[in-house]
């Protein structure tokens, strides 16, 4: 049998979950010589990008793709949370059999799971490994789960009808309408699952969180503060994607923005998953145009009309034709707009780039503190909204458009706040407090900086068991 400890890792589906899971299994293995499995629970076929992704593992990383489970007697409505949960559970049989040949021929120490993923605790303890949480998201959001069971029998309505606001364990006070989207109907099943895992999040023997003490000092303080039952926790972040992409896109964004002035861009990305409707997008390139900034906007189609087909005026399909008419051509100096996909990573890091509309998706947030880009918060769904609030009031990092009583954000409110995070005073405030937390987050991943050394820790911690 190998001496070198190994531990198994089952991601929630999706890039999001999987990049952070994937960086922090890198610096277990680079830094601590701990080798990992990712074992992937799915409901058919990974996406080309997953694939290709754990593909690319580095050595001593490895990945095996589980049979996939059926949803065929689930609503068709079935949220999010339900199906990752529900995907997990249905794979319980076949992690219990690839687990067999891992515990017999590696030095198996623990298993990771994400978010929604703890009932693969029992196949782990079954075979005397012990159960472990990487928490991908902040640690505001782990101050939540693990209030969660609490907040449940204190709270008898629904939580978004609250005329308080909910307090979060060291966080500052959330309305419930901004609560995590499992949150807004309790008789939904998705609130149920989320319930059970943060129920079952006390099993695990400890808890890696993808944050750190300079952005998220008061809800870490109150996660480090031990009590009775409650796991260790351990900051570890910013843990995000490194590395580079060179797809097309990618270098035609890089090439564009290095012909722009220092600071003048506005990077547009709602993320992996996120779409707006025809009428939101219309605003939208409305706004970018009223305001005159320069703009980088990776865009979708939107989600009212998914399917639709756009024609250019001699008849050849056009991937932008959802666009306001003439738009492109009245911002082609100043603005570049990109078909669903762009090297983010790159482009925060690059000098032209000084600002970044996004959706408010942790692993987006946590990029755009480590390369000191000051952001405009447009939550769309998940925990985003506490995010944004946590970025806006509590970290005091982003600028947020007020929305309009139609559910829109008018053009006239988009340009304000572009204008206003790349020229005005509030932006300049804004970008002075980012410099500060990119220095912080960069000391606290140095050598003896606080996430080293608590990765240091968790480390030995696993190392330990293969003595014992």
């Amino acid at each position: 049998m190998e001496r070198t400890p190994h531990i198994a890792i089952v991601p929630s589906p999706g890039m999001g979950h999987l990049i952070p899971l994937v960086e922090f299994a890198k610096r277990l293995l680079i830094n601590h010589n701990i080798s990992a499995t990712f074992i992937i629970p799915n409901d058919g076929p990974l996406s080309i990008s997953q694939n290709d992704f754990l593909e690319s593992l580095p050595n001593g990383l490895n990945h095996l793709v589980l049979p996939p489970v059926s949803f065929d007697d689930l609503p068709h409505d079935a949220r999010m949370e339900t199906r990752i949960s529900l995907m997990v559970t249905r794979s319980l049989p076949s992690l219990r059999e690839a687990f067999k040949p891992l515990v017999a021929e590696k030095k198996m120490v623990a298993l990771f799971v994400d978010l929604f993923g703890t009932d693969a605790f029992d196949v782990a303890i079954e075979f005397g490994v012990s159960p472990y949480i990487f928490y991908p998201s902040t640690a505001m959001a782990l101050s939540l789960f693990l209030h969660l069971p609490k907040l449940d029998q204190m709270v008898s309505g629904e939580y978004r009808e609250l005329a308080e606001p909910v307090q979060i364990p060291g966080c500052i006070p959330i309305r419930g309408q901004d609560l995590f989207d499992p949150m807004q109907d309790r008789k939904n099943d998705a609130y149920k699952w989320a319930l059970h895992n943060a129920k079952r999040y006390r099993m695990a023997e400890g808890i890696a969180v993808n944050s750190f003490k300079e952005l998220e000092g008061g809800a870490l303080e109150a996660l480090l503060t031990e009590e009775p039952g409650k796991p260790p926790v351990y900051p570890v972040g910013p843990v995000i994607q490194t590395g580079s992409s060179s797809e097309v896109n990618g270098s035609e964004c890089l090439r564009w923005l290095d012909g722009q002035p220092c600071g003048s861009v506005l990077y547009i990305s709602f993320g992996s998953g996120g779409t707006l409707s025809s009428n939101q997008l219309n605003e939208l390139a409305m706004g970018l145009e009223l305001s005159e900034q320069r703009f980088l906007w990776v865009v979708r189609s939107p989600n009212d009309q998914p399917n639709a087909t756009y024609f250019d005026s001699h008849g050849h399909k056009d991937p932008l034709g959802f666009l306001p008419k003439g738009f492109l051509e009245r911002t082609k100096g100043s603005g570049l707009v990109v078909p669903s996909w762009a090297p983010q990573a790159q482009i925060l890091g690059h000098s032209s780039t000084g600002g970044f509309l996004t959706h408010c998706g942790w692993n987006s947030i946590l990029e755009t503190v480590v390369h000191g880009v000051p952001v405009i918060a447009w939550p769309l769904y998940a925990e985003q909204k506490m995010n944004a609030v946590s970025l806006t009031e509590g970290m005091k990092l982003a600028l947020r458009p007020k929305t309009g009583e139609n559910g829109i954000v008018g053009r006239v409110e988009i340009a304000r706040v572009v204008k206003g995070l790349l020229e005005g005073e509030e932006g300049k405030e804004i970008r002075s407090r980012v410099r500060d937390m990119k220095d912080a987050a960069a000391k606290v991943l140095s050598k003896d900086g606080c996430s080293t050394r608590n990765l240091d820790q968790l480390a030995s911690k696993l190392k330990n068991k293969i003595s014992n």
